[in-house]
């Protein structure tokens, strides 16, 4: 038997588990008769009934941690993963029998395997300017 929340004692901040969306959140406040929950690391905020809330388990929680910092990991990278608008990001690609592009290549292939998001960049800008420069891309 799942423990239920007494939504008159729950503070602000407390981690809770809503079982009919199967997510881990904080609670923020009671708006009408719902509970407002967050996601754990941030994000866009839901409502759920106080029957369909109780308390995270530790487990839970790490979960829902580790979620989110894979997530954040992920899309705050350096380099946008979008360019102007409607167009995908693409990193360069390099140009065959040419050693500048392949070392600069074999440097962000390294930074990617590193999970270095920074040196990744300063790789791709580098290229960037790189084929610009030599071959006029």
């Amino acid at each position: 038997m799942e423990k239920r929340v007494e939504t008159d004692k729950c503070v602000a901040g407390a981690v809770m588990y809503d079982v009919e969306l199967e997510k881990v959140g904080e609670y923020r406040e009671k708006v009408g008769p719902y509970l407002l929950l967050r996601p754990i690391g941030g994000g866009r905020e839901w409502e759920v009934a106080p029957a369909d809330v109780r308390p995270a388990t530790p487990a839970e929680y790490l979960s829902a941690k580790v979620r989110a910092a894979n997530d954040q990991a992920t899309h705050n990278r350096a380099e946008p993963m979008y360019g102007p608008p409607g167009e995908t990001y693409r990193p360069p690609v390099l140009v065959p029998d040419c050693t500048e592009c392949a070392e600069l290549g074999a440097q962000r292939a390294a930074a990617r395997a590193e999970f270095d998001w920074s040196k990744e960049t300063d790789a791709n800008v580098l290229l960037r300017s790189h084929q610009r420069r030599d071959h006029g891309a």
